[in-house]
Formats: structure tokens, sequence, C-alpha cells
């Protein structure tokens, strides 16, 4: 039997949407994953740095995952974070590595000395400060990021809004010709599209609140309408389907 709308939209309102941790979703939504593996390769970055910047590292999530995957951790672990929620769930979930978690905007600056950090980590930026980037890294230090992509979920976003201009702020080209401009050195690029499910409203609502870009004034009031005629379409049509973009960049500062 089908759950009633205002049912799931009351559900969908009252998860907790604070860090990235994404497995209230099983079972409701699906994404595939991108072939580079990000959480390996920080794995195997982090075996064999002596220190790290996590930047907008959200709940810490995906940090300390990778560091609980290390063959050894660097002796100095630090993180930045936006939002004050998150800023403290990162304190308390990275405190076995001791690490100092700096409440900071994500458009910088970046509040850690010049040369600071042989490696500069960031999962799903909002915003990539290269010049500011290129400043905390030691010469030969490496920059490794997976962004999201030019694009991503659209269909979700035009279900809500309509059609829209989706730019080039993220296209990986225009990334990797910023990087270059502020003096690092790309030594990787690969970009990879996945398929996206959302398996009812509820999935929606939750996905909207947690990433807030998807449609940036998202509230389940301003939006009630086009979530009841997206609610009908999954009711009559099956899971609703989207594409999600993604790509994973790495560059060097020359030594």
């Amino acid at each position: 039997m089908t759950r009633a709308f205002e049912d799931l939209l009351a559900e969908g309102q009252s998860v907790p949407v604070e860090g990235w941790d994404f497995s209230w979703f099983a079972g409701r939504a699906t994404e595939g994953r991108p072939p580079w593996a990000y959480a390996r390769l920080l794995a195997e970055r982090l075996s064999s740095t002596p220190d790290v910047l996590d930047l907008q590292t959200g709940g810490g999530e995906v940090l300390a995952g990778a560091l609980s995957s290390a063959a050894a951790a660097p002796g100095t672990v630090c993180a930045t974070e936006s939002w004050s929620p998150n800023a403290t769930l990162a304190t308390r979930r990275l405190d076995p590595w001791h690490a100092v978690v700096v409440e900071a905007p994500d458009a910088g600056p970046i509040p850690f000395d010049s040369n600071a950090f042989h490696s500069v980590v960031s999962r799903h930026p909002t915003v990539t400060i290269w010049p500011e980037i290129a400043r905390v890294l030691a010469p030969g230090g490496t920059y490794l990021s997976q962004q999201v992509g030019n694009g991503t979920v659209r269909e979700l976003t035009e279900a809500m809004i309509g059609p829209y201009d989706i730019g080039d702020a993220r296209v990986p080209a225009r990334l990797a010709a910023e990087a270059e401009a502020a003096g690092l050195d790309v030594v990787d690029l690969q970009v990879a599209s996945m398929p996206m499910t959302f398996d009812d409203i509820a999935a929606v609502v939750v996905f909207l609140r947690k990433v807030i870009w998807i449609v940036p004034d998202f509230t389940v009031e301003r939006y009630h309408d086009q979530l009841r005629r997206l609610h009908d379409r999954i009711v009559a049509d099956g899971p609703f389907r989207a594409t999600s973009e993604r790509f994973l960049i790495e560059c060097r500062k020359p030594a």
C-alpha cells in the first residue's frame, strides 16, 4: 500500500541532516560510485603523509573512515568546517587522532600558516579557493579532491524549479585551469557519471535538505506543489531517476 504523501513529507522533515552520513537512504535511494574509490585513495595518501588538512570536512565522517583504514595515521590531523553543528560533530569524531577542527568559511581564507601541509584533501567542497590551497601546501605537497560535477542531479533540480542554466562553474577543465593559474601542477583529472534513484518523496526531501546546493532555497513549504507532483510521478511510474556527476582532481605544488 502506498504511503500517504503528507506522512512521507513529515518523515522527510524529521530526519537529522547534520554531517555526511548517508546511511538513512539505504533502501530508499541509490547512487552509483565513481570508479576511482576516493575513500581508498584517501587512506593510501594518509598512510604516507606526516600531516593532513581536510577542507570542508562536514561531520568528519569521510576523514575518520580513511584514518581508520590507513596503514598509519599522520602525526598532524587538521580540518575546517563552516557549519557549527558539523564542526562539533567533526571535533568529536576526529578526537581519537587529536585533530584540530577549525570553524571557518568555505570561501576562505584557510586559517592555517603558509607551507603548513604536505597533504590537503576535500570531498565535495562547495567552493575551491585555489590560491589559498596553494598557499597552505608545502613545496611538493598534494591536493586530492572528489568534487561534484556540473549539472549533477539536474533532473531533480528541474523537477523543483524548472529548466535552468547550469553554467560552467563546476566544469572539470575549468577547475584544472584555475589550479594551474594558482601555481599547482594537475597530475590527475578523472570524470564519471553515475545513476541515482529515489524510491519515495521522503528520500527526496531528506536529500534536498542535506545537499543544500541542489535547490538552495528548498523548504517543504515552498516546494509543496512540486513535491506533490513528483510524489504522484513516483507512485505512477516507479523510482525517480537522475544522474550524479563527479570528478577527481589531484594537484601538486612544485618543490
